[in-house]
């Protein structure tokens, strides 16, 4: 992939996972999913129609479709963790991103619903993450279309890192563009 695009794809860099997460690391990434509603809220409330409707790369999402995106993500996640919490090693439904993407709402709905669905989403999942024991994280599902099983301490991980991810697609545009 040419290095403009990767860095455009990938602005933080790509997910690098670790072997070894002990529970300062797990509590640092819930509070990154308590506190990313409010940070996507204050960059994402300041952009235009012209501004939403911009792809962060060539051939990518909007920052409409972004935002919409992180909802349906984020609550994919939520059930995710919901059911390695109270199945025996689960095997989740995947669901094609981008055709959700590429749906009408994710285009052209207003990203108000997204961001309070997120809002209230994510003070859940906090809420729950935080009554869980630190050998819950150890709990795992099955991904049928990934081939693999992921415990729930490296799904958070993933997870803290999407939503800075996404947000830095946001961010990075508005510089290019010279919206801030």
């Amino acid at each position: 992939m040419h290095q403009d695009i990767e860095q455009l794809k990938y602005p933080l860099g790509r997910y690098q996972p670790s072997d070894d997460i002990a529970p300062a690391q797990l509590a640092a990434w819930i509070e990154e999913l308590a506190t990313f509603p409010s940070r996507l809220r204050m960059v994402a409330e300041s952009l235009s129609k012209d501004q939403l409707d911009t792809p962060y790369r060539p051939e990518g999402w909007t920052l409409r479709q972004v935002i919409h995106h992180l909802a349906d993500s984020h609550m994919n996640a939520y059930i995710r963790f919901k059911l390695a919490i109270t199945e025996e090693h689960p095997t989740i439904k995947p669901y094609n991103e981008k055709l959700w993407a590429e749906c009408k709402d994710a285009k052209i709905g207003p990203i108000a619903s997204s961001l309070d669905l997120l809002e209230t989403l994510h003070a859940r999942w906090v809420l729950f993450l935080n009554t869980l024991k630190p050998a819950d994280f150890e709990r795992t599902y099955f991904n049928p279309e990934q081939q693999k099983s992921s415990a729930l301490k490296n799904v958070l991980g993933v997870y803290a890192w999407h939503g800075a991810h996404h947000l830095a697609h946001i961010t990075e545009t508005q510089k290019r563009y010279a919206w801030l």
